[in-house]
């Protein structure tokens, strides 16, 4: 084991331990961060979820007969109603409760890092494991923030998700949820040092080879 210390509950880590091949050894093994970190993608996500739930809060308002702008106090039929209201929910949804399902989504999200390959294990109704042995890596990418939580990506990602409004694996996409369904160690602590582990493995094997 490595001397950097693993984040990953005791059934976590017998979960992991069940995923090893013959003759691999993990070398370090995580969760991500649970509480609400901030990315990138956000600086767009946020602005759009509070117009997209305000005019829909608005909306529901204003068919009901209480938008006040008029001196017509019926209101409109209960079509209109009933129409606006699963986008007050995708709104409520953008606006909190995402960070509540990403929070569920991590509690359920492993890492690890082996003697052989990086994978990502998660759990849900279905049991999803994205892996590549590290002598397949062509590249990886460290982002971290002043506290030393960051996110690992690894290149080639063989992550095959369906990709939505909701969540876009692709950089660069409109992206709401983070997208923990992928060969990526996302929000992690201390990811430098996990970035230098898996580069000083990815130097022995290529040494030895």
């Amino acid at each position: 084991m490595s001397a950097y210390p693993s984040r990953t509950c005791d059934s976590g880590s017998m979960l992991l331990q069940s995923e090893l091949s013959s003759g691999e050894s993990l070398l370090w093994s995580g969760q991500p961060q649970r509480s609400v970190v901030f990315h990138s993608t956000d600086w767009a996500a946020i602005p759009f979820s509070l117009m997209w739930g305000g005019f829909a809060i608005y909306w529901e308002w204003g068919v009901t007969g209480h938008s006040g702008l008029s001196n017509n106090t019926h209101s409109a039929p209960a079509f209109f109603t009933l129409w606006g209201i699963p986008f007050v929910l995708i709104g409520q949804y953008m606006i909190w409760g995402r960070f509540f399902y990403t929070a569920w989504k991590k509690s359920r999200t492993f890492y690890a890092v082996t003697n052989k390959r990086v994978f990502v294990v998660s759990e849900g109704p279905t049991r999803k494991i994205f892996d590549a042995y590290l002598q397949n890596l062509s590249s990886i990418s460290l982002s971290t923030r002043s506290d030393g939580v960051g996110t690992l990506e690894f290149s080639p990602d063989f992550s095959m998700d369906s990709q939505s409004i909701f969540s876009n694996r692709r950089r660069g996409g409109f992206q709401i949820d983070v997208n923990l369904s992928r060969l990526a160690f996302i929000d992690i602590a201390d990811a430098r040092s996990v970035y230098q582990t898996i580069q000083s493995q990815r130097d022995r094997l290529h040494t030895s080879s």
